[in-house]
């Protein structure tokens, strides 16, 4: 889905829950911290544990460096056994993972769901059994909507420095709006990617006044179906000379500029502004001229140590899981990606 808008002011409120900024969780955990998350009950043990981590999209970069964040944790507890399971976009087969888990009598659960619409259901699931459970990267509420604790990074947040870079590199470019576009890409029914590009609005509106116009593409987050959906998309706007991209992660923003690229628009008309940082630092990498200019580093490995500690501290110390984990984000570029730890696949 395709759609034209104007400039609009949309900035999304944090909501009641605090958000933390994770500057140092632990010495097997650095770079984070949670909330005081209170004494928790209920049995404990030395003994061995299994933790099944349930990703979605499983082989994209930051997903395998979450699971690789997981295992140190796990590796330094000395006897955590973490299965790993990818459902890719998989909704029935992430309850179906879930159910599986139960059945093998795993001590906890970490779910990053394919989509939040089945949070209720997987939720009960691993409450019937008596299983902790916990969410990653995609916030979720059971029945009652009341939220699962939660490790991973705030969308908005995230939109908004996004948001905030794109207004830099557009007012330092001196482009102006009569003859820019903004391509904004995401998957329009998962609502932290909503989160994400909303913030991305919001703060560039703040920052520019009259700014220009956007073009909202739906995909399923894919770097092929964001190049392919933003083919029609430059077609239909050939007199278009600039344009600046964002969207609900690396795969779009990069499948974008890619499109953009290949029809012949020049890497000095293109601001890219990505999320993730591990697919738009392949052109720097390579020392190529690129569209691809910045983008907001969020480090999966954080995210999979911070999660694994907190499950592995309710199982072994009875500490309650903290209801929200926020991982830090910066923004890096081909002058610095390397010596802020970014992994490029």
């Amino acid at each position: 889905m395709i759609t034209i808008r104007n400039r609009r002011w949309s900035r999304t409120a944090a909501g009641g829950v605090a958000v933390l900024a994770l500057a140092a969780l632990t010495a097997c955990s650095s770079g984070m911290e949670t909330a005081d998350p209170g004494a928790g009950g209920g049995e404990t043990t030395d003994g061995p544990l299994t933790i099944a981590l349930i990703q979605k999209q499983g082989d994209q970069q930051y997903f395998i460096d979450e699971a690789n964040g997981a295992k140190e944790v796990a590796k330094a507890d000395g006897d955590v056994t973490v299965n790993v399971i990818d459902v890719a976009s998989d909704s029935n087969k992430a309850i179906s993972e879930v159910e599986a888990a139960i059945a093998q009598q795993v001590d906890g659960i970490i779910i990053v769901v394919p989509d939040t619409q089945i949070g209720p259901q997987v939720i009960q699931l691993a409450t019937d059994a008596g299983i902790p459970i916990m969410a990653a990267d995609d916030p979720i509420e059971d029945g009652a909507g009341e939220p699962l604790a939660f490790t991973g990074f705030d969308g908005t947040s995230m939109g908004e420095k996004v948001g905030a870079e794109a207004a830099r590199l557009y007012q330092e470019a001196g482009w102006t709006a009569a003859d820019t576009r903004i391509l904004s890409a995401y998957k329009q029914d998962q609502p932290n990617c909503v989160e994400r590009v909303d913030g991305a609005d919001s703060a560039f509106t703040e920052a520019v006044v009259d700014g220009p116009e956007v073009i909202d593409v739906g995909t399923d987050n894919s770097v092929t179906d964001a190049q392919d959906k933003a083919g029609a998309v430059i077609t239909a706007n050939a007199g278009v000379k600039h344009w600046i991209v964002w969207g609900c992660n690396d795969e779009n923003e990069t499948g974008v500029v890619t499109a953009l690229q290949n029809a012949g628009i020049a890497p000095a008309d293109i601001i890219g502004v990505g999320l993730g940082a591990y697919l738009t630092c392949k052109d720097w990498n390579a020392g190529q001229e690129t569209g691809n200019k910045s983008a907001l580093f969020i480090s999966g490995v954080e995210v999979g140590k911070a999660a694994m500690t907190s499950m592995i501290d309710l199982l072994r110390n009875g500490t309650e899981l903290p209801p929200k984990t926020v991982a830090n984000t910066e923004i890096v570029d081909a002058s610095n990606w390397e010596e802020k730890g970014v992994v490029c696949t």
